[in-house]
C-alpha cells in the first residue's frame, strides 16, 4: 500500500485534530537530526580511530583522514541548510505527512550507511550517510512544523510548538551526553541503530495522520537553476575551508576552487535579483530588521564549533581523563540551560521586545567563549571553567532563540513570511555547517605546532606535551568570540529599540 493511500483515509483534514500520539511521532522524527545526527561532533575521534584501526598519526595511510572526518561532521547541517527550502516547498505541494515519512526513510538509510562504513568503502559510506541525514532533516523539520500549525490550534498549538522546540533544542542539548555515553561504553554504531529505531517509531506513531498540503493557489514554480548554482557555490566554499590546509592555501587547486565559489556567489546574486520566483528572495533583505536578525542567527549558530572543538580538544589533550562520555558529561549544564530557559527568552521578548534579549543572549555566548579561552590552566581549573562555559552557552542561546525568530519574521509582510521563514531556517543550518567547518579547520591547522603568541600570553601550566592542542583550542575559541562580537554589532545596528508587546 502506498504512503499516500495509507494516510488519506482514516480521517479528513477538516475533522482531524492533532493528538499526543501524532505529536510524539513528530518529536521522534525531529530528534533523529538534533539528538542522534548531532552526536558526531563529540564522537568523531572515536569513529575515526575505529574505522582506521588506529588513531590518526599512528598509521601511514588512514582510510579516512582528519580533514575528511571534519567534512563528515559538517556535511549534515550543510545539506539540511541547502535543501530545507526546496523540500519544505515539496512538502507543501505534495503532502507534509508523505515528506516527513520520506525524511524518516532517508535517516534509516543514512544511519545504516554509517553503521556499515568500513574498509575501502568507509569514506563514501560515511559521507553519503551523513549527507542523507541532512536531507532527512530538511524533509522532517519544515514538514512537521507545518503539520503542527495545521492540526493544532490555540493553547494546544502553543504546547505542540513547545514540544517540537524541546525536541530540537533539547535534542541538541543532550546529544553530546548521549553520544559520549554510547561511545565510551559500547560500539559507537549503537547510536545509529537507535536512530533507525526512532525513525521507525516516528512513522508508526504518525501512521494514519491525514495528508496536509498547502492551498494550490499558493504554489509557485521553484527555482531549480538557482538552487543548483547556490549548491555548487556553497559546496565549493566548504571544500576550500576544510581541505585548503591539506591542499595548500596557495595551491592552484585551492585558488581555482575559491574562484569558482566567488564567481558562483556573484553570479547567483546577480541572476536571482531578476528572477520572478528566486531561490533566495533578495528583496527580503531590504527589511533591515530581518537582515540583522538573520545575520545574527547565522553567526550565533556558527558558534556550534565552540562545542565541537572543545569536546575534541579535551579528548585529545587528556585522553586518560576525558573519554567521550566524561567530556560529554561536562555539557550537562548546556542541556539544562537550553531546555529550562528557552521559555524565559519568550517572556523576555514580551517584556522588552526582541533587541535586548538578543543582545543579552549573544553577550552570554561571548562569556562562554571567554571562559573556554584559557586552556593554559591546570585541568582541574579548566574543568570548572568548561562546565560554566557550556551552561552559559545554553543560557545565551535560550535567551536569543525566540526573540530572534520574532524579530526576523514579525517584521515581514504576510505574503513574505513563508519565504522569510525558509531563509531564516536555512541561515541556522548553514551557519552551523560553515561555523563548524571553520572552527575545525583552525583547530586542526594548529594541532601540530600550536601558536607561539598564545604560549607567550597564556603561559601553559601543568603538562607541556599537549601544549599545541591546548593552544589550538584557545585560538579557535578566540575566533568564535569574534563571531559573537559581530553578531552583537549586527543586532545593535539593525533591531529597533523599544518594547514590542504589552504584558497582557
Amino acid at each position: 500500500m502506498s504512503t499516500a493511500h495509507a494516510v488519506a483515509h482514516p480521517a479528513s483534514t477538516a475533522t482531524f485534530h492533532g493528538n499526543d500520539r501524532v505529536l510524539s511521532g513528530i518529536v521522534a522524527g525531529v530528534l533523529t537530526f538534533w539528538m542522534f545526527a548531532g552526536t558526531v561532533g563529540t564522537v568523531a575521534r572515536t569513529i575515526l580511530t575505529d574505522i582506521n584501526g588506529g588513531a590518526i598519526g599512528t598509521i601511514a595511510h588512514p582510510l579516512v583522514s582528519l580533514d575528511q572526518m571534519n567534512l563528515a561532521v559538517s556535511i549534515t547541517a550543510l545539506f539540511s541548510g541547502l535543501f530545507i527550502v526546496f523540500l519544505g516547498g515539496l512538502a507543501d505541494r505534495y503532502g507534509r505527512v508523505k515528506v516527513a515519512f520520506i525524511g524518516n526513510m532517508l535517516n534509516i538509510i543514512g544511519s545504516a550507511m554509517l553503521v556499515l562504513a568500513s574498509g575501502s568503502a568507509a569514506l563514501p559510506m560515511l559521507l553519503g550517510g551523513r549527507a542523507l541525514q541532512g536531507l532527512s532533516a530538511a524533509c522532517i523539520m519544515p514538514a512537521t512544523m507545518a503539520l503542527v500549525k495545521t492540526y493544532w490550534s490555540g493553547a494546544q498549538r502553543q504546547r505542540a510548538v513547545s514540544m517540537w522546540s524541546i525536541g530540537s533544542w533539547g535534542g541538541s542539548g543532550i546529544a553530546a551526553l548521549f553520544g559520549g555515553f554510547v561511545a565510551s561504553n559500547m560500539d559507537w554504531r549503537f547510536i545509529f541503530y537507535v536512530s533507525m529505531a526512532i525513525s521507525v517509531l516516528s512513522v508508526v506513531l504518525m501512521w494514519g495522520t491525514p495528508e496536509s498540503k498547502a492551498d494550490a493557489s499558493s504554489h509557485r514554480r521553484f527555482d531549480i537553476p538557482g538552487m543548483i548554482t547556490f549548491l555548487i557555490t556553497v559546496l565549493t566554499l566548504m571544500i576550500v575551508l576544510i581541505f585548503g590546509r591539506q591542499m595548500g592555501w596557495a595551491s592552484p587547486t585551492t585558488l581555482g576552487l575559491a574562484a569558482v565559489a566567488l564567481v558562483g556567489g556573484v553570479a547567483f546574486a546577480l541572476v536571482e535579483r531578476r528572477r520572478a520566483t528566486p531561490f533566495i528572495d533578495f528583496s527580503l533583505f531590504k527589511n533591515v530588521t530581518f537582515t540583522g536578525a538573520t545575520l545574527s542567527n547565522f553567526l550565533l549558530n556558527a558558534t556550534i564549533g565552540l562545542l565541537i572543538v572543545s569536546q575534541q580538544m579535551l579528548q585529545i589533550a587528556r585522553p586518560e581523563l576525558f573519554d567521550p562520555w566524561r567530556a560529554g558529561l561536562l555539557t550537562i549544564g548546556y542541556a539544562v540551560a537550553i531546555i529550562g530557559f528557552i521559555r524565559v527568552g519568550e517572556r523576555l521578548l514580551r517584556r522588552f521586545g526582541p533587541r535586548k534579549p538578543m543582545i543579552w543572549g549573544a553577550t552570554i555566548v561571548g562569556l562562554a567563549c571567554l571562559a573556554l579561552i584559557p586552556t593554559n590552566l591546570l585541568v582541574g581549573q579548566y574543568r570548572v571553567l568548561a562546565v560554566i562555559a557550556y551552561t552559559l552557552f545554553g543560557l545565551g542561546l535560550a535567551f536569543y532563540a525566540t526573540p530572534s525568530t520574532d524579530a526576523a519574521l514579525s517584521n515581514l509582510p504576510a505574503d513574505q513570511a513563508g519565504a522569510g521563514a525558509g531563509i531564516y531556517k536555512m541561515a541556522s543550518s548553514l551557519g552551523g555547517a560553515i561555523g563548524a567547518a571553520i572552527s575545525l579547520t583552525i583547530f586542526t591547522s594548529f594541532l601540530g605546532g600550536g601558536l607561539q603568541i598564545v604560549g607567550d600570553v597564556l603561559a601553559t601550566q601543568g603538562m607541556h606535551s599537549n601544549e599545541a592542542v591546548r593552544q589550538a583550542g584557545s585560538v579557535t575559541f578566540m575566533f568564535n568570540l569574534v563571531i559573537v562580537l559581530v553578531a552583537i554589532i549586527s543586532v545593535m545596528a539593525t533591531v529597533p529599540k523599544g518594547r514590542k508587546y504589552n504584558d497582557d
